[in-house]
């Protein structure tokens, strides 16, 4: 029989109230209040907290306290990118970044997908998409992105952009929702 959490991350229906991924997330909390408060001078032992927290982390990492997430090991970071402060990771489902991505303060990432059926939310049933977001991307503060959306390499998602479809490579991209206005070159 399959975990709650193998059921979460192939995006299957799944008891978000499990007992198993309730402690995972309690360990994520631990983890991140650490991390959060921890001094501004010892970047090497925010590097440290990081790799107890996410799930593949590569080198040049920069996240600016206060980090949120629900599990931190459905995380994958490339290589040299920097996150302002105040992100939220809703990582239910894989949630990967690659290299060379800044990502603007306050920008939420969110995998879990509630059920319209009010039936189903009443016993914590949801079901999660994973988000990628490819290399070389800038996304501005606030941005939004929501369960299942793709974002191709080279990429600008402008600030206060709610991302709900998939933006090809190349893409500058604004607006609630946010459409691509025009194609970026060299």
């Amino acid at each position: 029989m399959r975990s709650e959490y193998e059921k979460m991350i192939s995006g299957e229906f799944y008891d978000s109230l499990d007992k198993e991924l309730v402690n995972a997330r309690t360990k994520a909390k631990f983890i991140l209040k650490e991390y959060n408060e921890s001094p501004p001078d010892n970047p090497e032992y925010r590097s440290e907290l990081l790799s107890k927290l996410i799930g593949k982390l590569c080198k040049d990492i920069t996240i600016e306290p206060p980090l949120f997430c629900d599990y931190g090991i459905n995380i994958e970071l490339g290589e040299n990118i920097y996150m302002n402060t105040g992100c939220t990771i809703l990582d239910c489902a894989k949630v990967k970044i690659g290299s060379n991505t800044f990502i603007g303060p306050h920008t939420q990432i969110y995998t879990p997908v509630h059920p319209l059926d009010a039936e189903a939310r009443k016993k914590w049933l949801e079901y999660a998409k994973p988000v990628e977001i490819g290399s070389d991307c800038w996304l501005g503060g606030n941005v939004t992105i929501v369960p299942g959306v793709s974002i191709g390499n080279n990429c600008v998602i402008g600030a206060g952009s709610v991302v709900t479809k998939n933006i090809p490579d190349n893409s500058l991209a604004v607006g609630n929702p946010a459409r691509v206005i025009r194609q970026l070159t060299s």
